[in-house]
């Protein structure tokens, strides 16, 4: 089988809600990423075959095909390049670099970008389900569906709670796990190693325009007892706010190539994908399924977990990534080496390219050469892509 490619992965540093990106449409967020790729690949743009879109709240100004749009938008790619816009939840764009891999791998197509964007501030989570209940158009909750799971709820923070649980995950190690992706973003920010990877956005503020380069969810002054002074999501809940991920606007894409596009395109690759897996269990408990995944994608690479220089492993809520040590067995000083989603927010669809973006760029910077990237989305489905450095 064929081989395939990254070449390189940006991202737009992440802008909280109603924050510095809030006055950026989101199609013109997705444009600025897979402009920066051709632009720093020097790639012809008239010879990418397709753009892989990753997008959850596919409404209001994300609707009508916003991978297309961004196509569209994007300066220096031709209308000749086509798009499609996917969602599998929060692992859409990482779903994309799959969805990409596969063109590749099977010798249909040499030369993908995957991506994803997300304006969390101009089309809020669940909008759209939001809109059509209360327009009386119902919910997504077949009658199947329901006799199916009956009095199920379908919810996010439900899972991350029951796996405080199941994993006898106190508070006190959700404070002190956020604190740490805090920390390890600042520090990864003052060292300036998110520089290869961000992609500055223009931007217009009351002093005038601006270039938005830092990841503004960061809490430079967070401390653990104003994490640990948090209002709990409820009353019995172990999670708060602040240990769970940031809303967040932002965007993000990967250049993924064949052999031969590299050597048409004289294309010095980052790395190649290794491993490509996705995987489903229990819907309830929705946020689990990384840690079974992680599991079948090792055994199917021949890799144990020892064999992993770095892993990105979503912050969706703090009891997942720790959740996922626990089960595995990783060196927690691999894991999110540069913070994660409690500190540097989680735009949803845009996560998966984001996520390996920050991957690819921080095993370059330490001479790691295999690096493991997971995902929880919703329905209790997880991707894990294992990547190895050339």
């Amino acid at each position: 089988m064929a081989t395939a490619y990254i070449v390189d992965a940006v991202r737009t540093a992440g802008g909280r809600r109603n924050g510095r990106l809030a006055g950026v449409h989101p199609v013109d967020l997705a444009a600025t990423t897979l402009d920066a790729l051709v632009e720093r690949t020097g790639i012809d743009p008239a010879a990418i075959d397709d753009v892989v879109m990753g997008c959850v709240s596919q409404g209001g100004q994300q609707a009508g095909q916003v991978g297309r749009n961004a196509v569209l938008a994007a300066k220096l790619l031709p209308q000749s390049v086509p798009a499609v816009t996917i969602d599998r939840q929060c692992g859409s764009s990482q779903q994309a670099i799959q969805f990409a891999a596969q063109a590749v791998m099977s010798g249909v197509q040499d030369m993908v970008i995957a991506a994803g964007v997300e304006s969390m501030t101009r089309v809020p989570m669940g909008s759209t389900a939001i809109f059509h209940q209360k327009e009386g158009l119902g919910t997504y909750k077949s009658p199947g569906l329901e006799a199916k799971y009956p009095g199920v709820n379908w919810s996010q923070f439900v899972g991350a709670e029951m796996m405080v649980r199941k994993y006898g995950l106190g508070k006190d190690d959700l404070d002190r796990f956020a604190l740490s992706s805090h920390d390890k973003a600042r520090a990864a920010t003052q060292a300036g190693l998110f520089a290869d990877e961000i992609v500055p956005v223009a931007i217009e503020t009351p002093e005038g325009t601006d270039l938005h380069t830092i990841d503004e969810g960061i809490r430079f002054d967070a401390t653990l007892e104003s994490i640990a002074g948090v209002k709990r999501l409820s009353p019995e809940s172990a999670l708060t706010a602040a240990t769970s991920s940031q809303i967040c606007d932002g965007a993000s894409a990967a250049l993924v190539v064949s052999e031969a596009a590299l050597k048409a395109h004289g294309l010095t690759p980052l790395a190649r994908i290794h491993t490509l897996t996705v995987t489903a269990g229990d819907p309830v408990i929705m946020l689990e399924e990384p840690l079974f995944a992680t599991d079948k994608a090792l055994a199917k690479a021949g890799l144990t977990i020892n064999d992993i220089d770095l892993y990105e492993v979503n912050e969706a809520f703090a009891s997942v990534p720790l959740a996922w040590l626990q089960h595995t067995g990783a060196d927690p000083a691999r894991l999110n080496v540069h913070g994660g989603a409690i500190a540097l927010g989680h735009p949803l669809g845009a996560s998966g390219t984001k996520l390996m973006a920050t991957l690819l760029h921080a095993l370059k910077a330490r001479g790691g050469r295999y690096g493991l990237q997971t995902m929880c989305e919703g329905g209790g489905v997880a991707n894990v892509t294992i990547v190895e450095m050339m």
